[in-house]
């Protein structure tokens, strides 16, 4: 035996889950690299693992099942492994998620830098670890940048964290604390390395980008727009969820003449009722919201307006309803997001009088969900006809030999790829029909 050989060291492996928001996604991304640094092999969440990082959410009861029901099954695949519950979810109940079993570190929405830090110490010390900190009192943004990007082709990018609005159904403003902006310079240098890694579309997202650079006082969600449209490579620049007020005549004069800037839009409503509107502490009326998406498609015609709507908000009558529905009609969105009030602890609306029961909830959700599915289809049979430009992403999952990806205005494409690698490219499609799940073309000319 040679006493100078060494046994290669154990590997060590670390698994992820992300719940929620594409905010959350990024953040997996971040913290996910940390390991990677540190010499762990990444494998899929369903394999045993080391590590386990469920990246949680808190925004409905839901979430916060979700986040548990994660956390429980990566403890039955390996009972041995370190469970971290990150995100929103901890944040907010660090004790609650610490006494589930298998978690041994709670880390919020702050110091996922350090999150392999805190393994080590919790390998190191055999205790538990609550590194979640009082996240009101967190005043500038925590750069988690991301430097090597894989398997995708739309590239996520965060740019601010954190919320001001307080609306009264939201937990958020209190598991993300007040707004943070990371600098602009940091935001181009991840935005030019998306484009050195062959990204062709980045996503902007965050906890309310509309509120970008506000803390800072130094620039705008425009100006930033402004400077990532400069960089070469990049042909797509898409906005994650807006505050409608953001969208006034000056930003979309400007706005308009991007030609990067995807012809998507995914505006905040909640609900198609003034006095419900009140209630929720949203900033605007219905009559304010028609006005800035009226203006938006003068300047920017066939842009893709799609929103998220609440239903069975407490006091929400039958009435109250209705023009919800009749509002979501009269502005035809090309998709909703609907999902039913759930009470949140701590939250003002958690105490109003007259909260719904779950059966009022569900109907009105399905009733909405097939309203907002006529109008998605209205809106697709619109451009049969038509050549639109999809960015392939993968072969479809069931349709052999096709391609599909999305259009500018966020719908999903395929084509028949008849033996052409398409992933990653930008290419004209002239549309033949409308499937279930999207449009249908082939490849077309550009001209």
């Amino acid at each position: 035996m040679n006493i100078n050989s060494r046994e290669p060291a154990p590997s060590k492996k670390a698994a992820f889950y992300t719940l929620g928001c594409k905010t959350n996604q990024y953040d997996t991304e971040a913290m996910q690299e940390r390991f990677e640094k540190e010499g762990y092999q990444v494998v899929d969440f369903q394999e045993e693992s080391d590590v386990y990082v469920i990246n949680t959410c808190t925004v409905t009861r839901l979430g916060d099942r979700k986040s548990r029901q994660m956390i429980r099954k990566a403890h039955r695949t390996n009972p041995n492994a370190l469970i971290v519950a990150a995100g929103c979810y901890a944040q907010q109940d660090a004790e609650e998620v610490l006494s589930i079993p298998g978690v041994r570190l709670a880390l919020g929405a702050k110091n996922r830098n350090r999150i392999v830090e805190y393994v080590d110490m919790v390998k190191a010390t055999g205790s538990s670890i609550n590194a979640v900190e009082d996240i009101m009192k967190v005043h500038e943004f925590e750069d988690t940048p991301i430097t090597t990007f894989s398997g995708k082709t739309r590239g996520v990018l965060k740019i601010q964290e954190g919320c001001n609005q307080f609306c009264s159904y939201c937990i958020i403003p209190y598991a993300r604390g007040p707004i943070r902006s990371r600098q602009p310079l940091s935001v181009l240098e991840e935005v030019k390395r998306l484009a050195d890694s062959g990204y062709k579309e980045i996503v902007l997202t965050g906890i309310h980008i509309a509120s970008y650079g506000k803390d800072l006082k130094t620039t705008s969600l425009l100006e930033l727009l402004q400077d990532i449209h400069t960089v070469d490579g990049i042909q797509r620049i898409r906005l994650g969820s807006l505050e409608p007020n953001l969208l006034g005549k000056e930003f979309v004069s400007v706005v308009k003449d991007m030609k990067k800037v995807c012809r998507h839009y995914h505006i905040s409503l909640q609900s198609g009722c003034d006095s419900t509107l009140k209630r929720m502490n949203r900033r605007y009326t219905t009559a304010q919201y028609r006005e800035i998406v009226e203006g938006l498609r003068s300047e920017i015609p066939n842009a893709a307006v799609t929103t998220d709507i609440m239903v069975g908000f407490p006091g929400e009558t039958d009435e109250e309803f209705v023009l919800t529905l009749r509002f979501v009609e009269d502005t035809a969105f090309s998709r909703i997001h609907v999902f039913p009030y759930s009470p949140r602890k701590g939250t003002p609306a958690a105490s109003y009088e007259n909260q719904m029961s779950s059966e009022i909830k569900e109907k009105r959700s399905r009733e909405l969900i097939a309203l907002g599915s006529r109008l998605e289809q209205r809106f697709m049979e619109g451009f049969v006809g038509k050549q639109v430009d999809v960015l392939f992403e993968e072969e479809h999952p069931k349709w052999e030999g096709f391609y599909e990806g999305y259009t500018n205005e966020y719908i999903r494409a395929a084509v028949k790829g008849e033996g052409k690698q398409l992933e990653g490219k930008l290419l004209p499609v002239l549309v033949e029909k409308v499937g279930k799940h999207g449009l249908i073309g082939e490849i077309g000319d550009r001209h």
